[in-house]
This record gives structure tokens, C-alpha cells and sequence, in this order.
């Protein structure tokens, strides 16, 4: 007799006494969005209460907190955590810290990357195998994805296949997973119907599953009528224990307690009509640059920050209903939320699954993509994982910048302090930032200028000042805006010489107010 959902009931405490010392964890979720929250805050009473459980292998794919206390920066604690392989660092800066002071083992992988070795783990393959990460920082002779002296175990190689080079991810046990889902019916089964993703929860469920461990998902409520078979996300047969989440623990973001936009269709013209004019700024010059490079019928990408902006700008334009923004969470369509609510998107047409959403991505699906940028160099490639004693981690950046067919980096010429304005359809450079972010060589390659450069795909660098494009040789300097001088503005602000012929203006439109 299968066991019910009512049977599998519990609380967050008593579910996670099941974790054991040395466990290996997986938990879901994209920032705050289906992050079991009730189960990482559980985990962490339990340790500081009690001193246990010890020395955890932590696992996720997209970056889960707020910066602060919530999310995986419940599980921060020196003694409970032993090893983390992590997809994106920078909100839980408390985990990041561990590493960076050599307390724990530490492993910075792709966001798909992890999802897709999930389901391998799953099927029990050896690994995944993927072109996603050759020649950046997971690149084996670049570091595979180490972020410390201590983290000594190769969990990368590379490998020849079919006269190619690929990267070979090893796959490893997986002990518990900790999933969230809106509804749990009589049979245990999830479905996630006020969620804004899917996420990754089958493939953390049936990876566990099959590894002889315990599956712990936190919901909304349950039901006393089964679910439709389509809505069904992570069957019941998966399910160990089910835990009903407190109030204030099953919010649909970080920032959202319940947005009915987030999870409801609208039809593309009635998402396209109401923008408001983006004020004249660093981050509009940025964005409707490289909103210029958009085309009508592009399936397109945008990253967090600056490049949130590019849509914003769509919308002005009238081209919504003409483009079609994504999110590496799985929404297909809409508008793409920012914040503590990025991951969701306002009236998407679709949601699919996280490791299916990288699939696309990885066999060239997107033709736009516009990303952030912190450090750039002679050779063209980006760094936005890690800065001294800063880590990031590079989320679904690699995927993304690796495989888009046109491609956007987004960021200010120098930062720290950088102030301008435009006077007369002119930019004036007020204050000069103190950190220049083109530099010689970076810290950290997360994206590979020379192996972009050899794809022949279209790559620019566009500032508020000039805009580069990527060359076999280096990053050429095409364009500059109106008002600006290039010894002082440009090349003094530079680590290294761009490539320079002929240098047209920005377009004027940038500068209008």
C-alpha cells in the first residue's frame, strides 16, 4: 500500500533529525523563488542547538538568499557545512566568506551545468559531459572550478570526443534533497501551481531517490483531491516526508509574499503596453545601447542589474510583443522581475524546467543575450566571479555567454565613485570612478575572449562612454559618445591599448533628454 501524503506529514524539525553527519545535501530554489526556507532555517536550529549534523556536502544550482540571513545562509556555519559545490555565491555571503578563508572545500560550477549533472546522477551515468566551461575558471587547466588551497579533489576533467575537447563533470552520491513545491495531494504528489519556477525539483528528487536517500519537501497546503496528472512536478513515489510551511517561510520571492502576475498568462501585447520612460542615467545609456543590438523575433536573455534595463528599454520601443525575454529559471516570455524577485518574470507564456531552460541555452537557442560585466582585458575576456576577498560565483553566466549568438556585456567604463551627465546631447564625465574595470589580465576568467573570438559570434563591450567589439586580436574600439575624449576619457581609464580604426559616435538617440 502506497503511504499518503497525510502519512509522510510532518514538521521542519523533525524532518530534517533524519540528515546525518557527513550527508550529502541538495537543495533547490533560484534566489528566493521555491527555496525551502521552513527546512534551511530547521537545518540551522537544529546545529546551533545541538551541534549537529556535522561536516555536510552542500549542493545547488542557482544562488539561494538575500545577501543577508535567509536562504542558504542558514547553513553557513563552520562545522555543519564541510564541502559546497554551489552554483552562485554572492547572497550568502557568509558561505562565501568560509571559502574565501579556506574553512571549507569549495567548488564554483556552472548553474547548468549542475542541473544537468543532477539528472545524470539521477540515471546513474558517471558524469556530465558538456562544452560549457572550457576555457574559464571550471576549465581544468584554468583551475576546474576551485575556489581555495583546501578544495583539492579534481571533479573535473577534461576529455577528447569525437576530435573535440569537452569537460567531463564527475557525478558523486547524493544523500538528501530538500525541495518545494505550492501543493501536496492525498498521494503525496507536488504540483507548483503558485510558484515561479519549476526549477530543478525532479531532478533533485529522483537523484536522491535513487541514491537511497530521503526527499523532504516543503509546500503550501495540501489537498484532499488528487492532482491533475500534467500538474504533477515530483510524484508522490519521490517523496519522503512533507512538511506545511509557516507563514512568512513559503513567500513566492524574496520580495513578493504572492504575485499573481508571476505565475498567470497575458497576451503579448497586453505585457507590451504600459512602460514608463527610464530617466536619463548611466544604466539607460548602457541598456539602450545595447537594446539597439535587439532584433524583432530574437529569443533573448538578461542578466541581473544593468542589463534588467534592456528590457525596460524593449518596452519603450514597442518591441515586447516582437521579442521574447527568458530567464535561466525556466520562464519563457513576459518581464522579467529584478531584485529579490529575479528568477520570475511578470505574465511569462511558459515556465519549464531549470535543466531543460540550459539544454536550450547550451544547443544555441538564445540570439541575444545581455550580461554584466566587472572586469574585461586585452584578450577580451570577462570576469564576474571573483574579486580579492569577493566571490560571486558565475550563476548561469557561463551557459548563457558561451552559447548566445549575439552577445551584450553591460557595464560602466570604471567604477567606485563614477559620476556623469549629458548637457547638450554630450556626455561630461563629472567624477571619474576610482576602479578600472578594463584591465591587463582578470582575476577570473568566466568567460573566454579567445575561444568567443574563434566562434565568430557578435560580441560587444558597451560602456557609457564607448562601446568594443570583440576581434580575433583583442577588443577594438568602435564607437565613443559625443563629449568624450579618448586620450583622457578612454585610453587613460584602460589597462591595455584597445585595437582602434576607425571610431564612429554613439548613436545620438543615447544622449537625448
Amino acid at each position: 500500500m502506497s503511504t499518503t501524503s497525510r502519512e509522510k506529514l510532518c514538521t521542519a524539525d523533525e524532518a530534517v533529525q533524519r540528515v546525518k553527519d557527513g550527508d550529502a545535501v541538495v537543495c533547490g530554489g533560484f534566489v528566493g523563488a521555491a527555496h525551502p526556507e521552513a527546512l534551511t532555517a530547521a537545518l540551522e536550529r537544529r546545529f546551533l542547538n545541538g551541534g549537529n549534523p556535522e561536516n555536510l556536502t552542500l549542493v545547488y544550482a542557482a544562488g539561494q538568499g538575500d545577501g543577508k540571513s535567509r536562504g542558504l545562509n542558514h547553513l553557513a556555519h563552520e562545522g555543519l557545512v564541510k564541502r559546497v559545490i554551489g552554483g552562485h555565491w554572492g547572497l550568502a555571503p557568509a558561505m562565501g566568506k568560509l571559502a574565501i578563508e579556506n574553512k571549507i572545500e569549495a567548488w564554483n560550477f556552472s548553474q547548468g551545468v549542475i542541473c544537468q549533472l543532477l539528472r545524470d546522477i539521477a540515471a546513474g551515468r558517471p558524469g556530465c559531459i558538456t562544452h560549457v566551461g572550457l576555457g574559464t575558471f571550471l576549465d581544468p587547466d584554468h583551475g576546474g572550478g576551485k575556489l581555495n588551497e583546501g578544495t583539492t579533489d579534481d571533479l573535473v576533467e577534461k576529455v577528447e570526443l569525437a576530435g573535440k575537447p569537452w569537460l567531463f563533470y564527475h557525478a558523486f552520491p547524493v544523500n538528501v534533497g530538500l525541495i518545494r513545491a505550492t501543493t501536496a495531494d492525498p498521494s503525496g504528489n507536488l504540483s507548483m501551481e503558485d510558484e515561479v519556477i519549476v526549477g530543478e525539483v525532479l531532478a533533485i528528487a529522483q537523484a536522491v531517490r535513487n541514491n537511497g536517500g530521503i526527499v523532504i519537501a516543503q509546500v503550501k497546503r495540501l489537498s484532499n483531491h488528487p492532482a491533475d496528472p500534467h500538474s504533477v512536478r515530483v510524484p508522490g513515489i519521490l517523496v519522503d516526508r512533507i512538511v506545511v510551511a509557516n507563514e512568512g517561510e513559503h513567500d513566492q520571492t524574496f520580495d513578493e509574499p504572492m504575485k499573481e502576475a508571476f505565475c498567470t498568462a497575458a497576451s503579448p501585447s497586453d505585457v507590451a503596453e504600459k512602460f514608463d520612460p527610464m530617466p536619463q542615467s548611466i544604466r539607460r545609456i548602457i541598456a539602450a545601447r545595447a537594446c539597439d543590438e535587439l532584433q524583432p523575433g530574437d529569443i533573448a536573455n538578461l542578466g541581473i542589474g544593468i542589463p534588467e534595463g534592456v528590457g525596460r528599454i524593449a518596452g519603450e520601443r514597442g518591441m515586447l510583443d516582437r521579442v521574447t525575454l527568458t530567464v535561466e529559471s525556466g520562464p519563457i516570455g513576459g518581464i522579467p522581475a529584478g531584485g529579490l524577485s529575479f528568477g520570475a518574470s511578470a505574465h511569462p507564456q511558459a515556465i519549464v524546467d531549470q535543466p531543460a531552460q540550459f539544454d536550450f541555452y547550451d544547443g544555441g537557442g538564445l540570439d541575444f543575450a545581455a550580461l554584466g560585466c566587472a572586469q574585461v582585458d586585452r584578450t577580451g575576456n570577462v570576469n564576474v566571479s571573483k574579486f580579492g576577498a569577493r566571490l560571486a560565483g558565475v550563476g548561469g553566466f557561463v551557459n548563457i555567454s558561451q552559447n548566445a549568438r549575439k552577445l551584450v556585456f553591460c557595464g560602466t567604463m570604471t567604477s567606485g565613485g563614477l559620476e556623469v551627465v549629458v548637457e547638450e546631447g554630450k556626455l561630461v564625465i563629472v567624477k571619474e570612478g576610482g576602479t578600472k574595470k578594463f584591465v591587463e589580465e582578470v582575476e577570473q576568467i568566466s568567460f573566454s575572449g579567445v575561444l568567443a573570438a574563434e566562434s565568430g559570434r557578435s560580441i560587444h563591450y558597451v560602456t557609457e562612454r564607448a562601446v568594443f567589439e570583440l576581434t580575433p586580436a583583442g577588443p577594438e574600439l568602435i564607437e565613443m559618445a559625443p563629449g568624450i575624449d579618448l586620450e583622457k576619457d578612454v585610453l587613460d581609464q584602460m589597462g591595455f591599448p584597445p585595437i582602434i580604426n576607425e571610431i564612429r559616435p554613439m548613436p545620438a538617440h543615447l544622449f537625448e533628454s
